[in-house]
């Protein structure tokens, strides 16, 4: 069962991505051709900060998930309402507060930074934006962690699917008929209440045995407070940096920030994908089988690893020649910078490359002991950030975020392996040394080439062919150095590809499916 919902998950979430970054791809440049690069970093700046208004959850998310994993893979539906009762009565606690500062955000934030554009504009905007937040935690976002901890995203997936596409083809109308910034955020907090309400009635027919009026089960979620520490280190790592270049650039920096951080992020989200979909099976083979549970951990770590380094192979030699074609005639800032992608790539390596040891920390649930890493890994981006923005702009904190990264990555990695799984760092250690030794062989092999598409087809075509060399010589290389891990990869994956053979060859009306 955890197998084959991993696959859907994994499918489904692939097929997802693919959709919604194409569609990520085109509205962005609409937004600059309709609106210019000061609208668009505005966007950025606001959605920055309602990120870190999700600290409000105090860190509930997170807890949540590592007390669902036992009860979900025993069955045990009165444990499971317990929590899901806690976290219900949490998240509506933390939504009041988010909606007052939604409204409080609105009032000051047009006070607060330097631009020409109108200040009631600016303050609906906030306000449209923010009120999806608000519906979320008091309808929605209790039903997501029980789905993710099921090993059920894919239901998730397929609807935000299925949203984005409606969101983006209204944007896109909207932006090409000429209506302006707010009726687009009108459009987008519409179909965000509409996704709401498809998720409810999904629970409420298939999960009828959901109940949120039992006793709360708060000490299952107790360990909320030292999970927001971790929230605060993982928020200001990925977007202090937009709000620094807010305050102390302009909008218009913030623009070229975010096109770089958006095309690598398409990078975070397919990966992101692959690690979500295979987490729970993670965390419930913890709960039943350690010995078991070791063996996948370093499977899915070297797959993990490969994959990581070989997409952002591709991102690197292809971002700058993408750049050029997207940001054609936007002339009012200059978009085109060869530092940029080397610092991106140095940060995303740096913080994907420990999330198997993230994953393992959240699973067990090692958020206290970790917690003082955490703060000190905030304090060092935060401090190095803002001695370097003033000097060096956005290299200052796209070097201070990479400073921070190499502490905490390296920190991370010695304490899950001498904490968690008692064994030598060495081991996650080595593989990220191959994984970088045939980074830099494979860029200094493409520099040769001199790979200079000048066509989003040739783009799109030099990323299929360095993928396709890429990924299996990744892949082929970390098992030459893993054949244990090998082994047990290619049993793991056998098994799984029977599993769905065997469900799809079963006469339907013999399937029975559960949610």
């Amino acid at each position: 069962m955890k197998s084959r919902r991993g696959f859907y998950n994994l499918i489904f979430g692939l097929g997802s991505q693919l959709i919604i970054l194409a569609l990520g791809i085109v509205i962005p440049r609409l937004f600059l051709l309709n609106f210019g690069s000061e609208i668009n970093g505005l966007i950025a700046s606001i959605s920055q900060i309602f990120v870190y208004l999700t600290l409000l959850e105090a860190g509930v998310g997170a807890a949540t998930l590592q007390a669902l994993y036992k009860p979900v893979s025993e069955c045990n539906y009165a444990n499971i309402n317990g929590v899901l009762a806690a976290t219900s009565s949490y998240y509506k606690k933390a939504g009041g507060y988010y909606f007052f500062a939604v409204v409080a955000l609105s009032i000051l934030y047009p006070f607060l930074i330097s631009t020409q554009l109108n200040t009631f504009t600016i303050m609906i905007v906030i306000l449209l934006a923010g009120m999806g937040g608000v519906l979320n935690f008091f309808f929605q976002g209790k039903y997501i962690l029980l789905l993710t901890a099921e090993g059920k995203s894919y239901i998730n997936t397929t609807l935000v699917t299925i949203i984005s596409i409606l969101a983006s083809g209204v944007k896109i109308i909207l932006l090409t008929q000429g209506f302006n910034i707010i009726i687009l955020q009108l459009a987008h907090f519409i179909i965000i209440m509409i996704q709401i309400l498809l998720i409810n009635i999904y629970i409420k027919r298939n999960y009828k045995w959901v109940d949120l009026t039992v006793k709360p089960n708060f000490d299952a979620i107790k360990q909320k407070n030292s999970v927001v520490v971790h929230e605060v280190s993982t928020l200001i790592f990925r977007n202090t940096d937009i709000i620094l270049l807010t305050i102390f650039c302009n909008l218009k920096v913030v623009s070229v920030y975010v096109l770089y951080n958006m095309l690598f992020g398409i990078i975070d989200s397919i990966v992101n994908t692959v690690h979500s979909s295979v987490t729970f099976a993670l965390g419930q083979t913890f709960h039943e089988n350690k010995a078991k549970f070791v063996k996948l951990y370093d499977s899915f770590e070297v797959l993990f690893m490969a994959i990581v380094f070989a997409l952002f192979s591709v991102a690197y030699v292809l971002i700058i020649p993408f750049m050029r074609l997207y940001t054609e005639g936007i002339n009012d800032i200059n978009y085109i910078d060869f530092w940029l992608p080397t610092l991106f790539v140095m940060l995303k390596l740096l913080s994907l490359a420990r999330t198997p040891s993230n994953i393992l920390i959240n699973i067990i649930g090692h958020f206290k002991e970790t917690k003082n890493s955490s703060i000190i890994e905030a304090s060092i981006n935060l401090i190095v950030s803002l001695l370097l923005v003033n000097i060096i702009g956005i290299y200052g904190v796209l070097c201070g975020t990479i400073i921070a990264l190499l502490y905490r990555s390296t920190e991370i990695i010695f304490y899950t392996s001498r904490k968690i799984l008692y064994r030598t760092p060495w081991i996650p250690i080595r593989r990220w040394l191959i994984n970088m030794g045939i980074f830099i062989i494979f860029i200094g092999g493409c520099s040769l080439l001199n790979i200079s598409p000048i066509t989003y087809i040739q783009v799109f075509l030099w990323a299929v062919i360095l993928c396709v060399v890429m990924v299996p010589a990744y892949l082929l290389i970390s098992f030459i150095f893993e054949k244990a891990v090998y082994n047990y990869t290619l049993n793991y994956f056998k098994v799984i590809l029977l599993k769905v053979l065997n469900l799809a060859s079963k006469p339907k009306s013999f399937i029975r499916y559960r949610g």
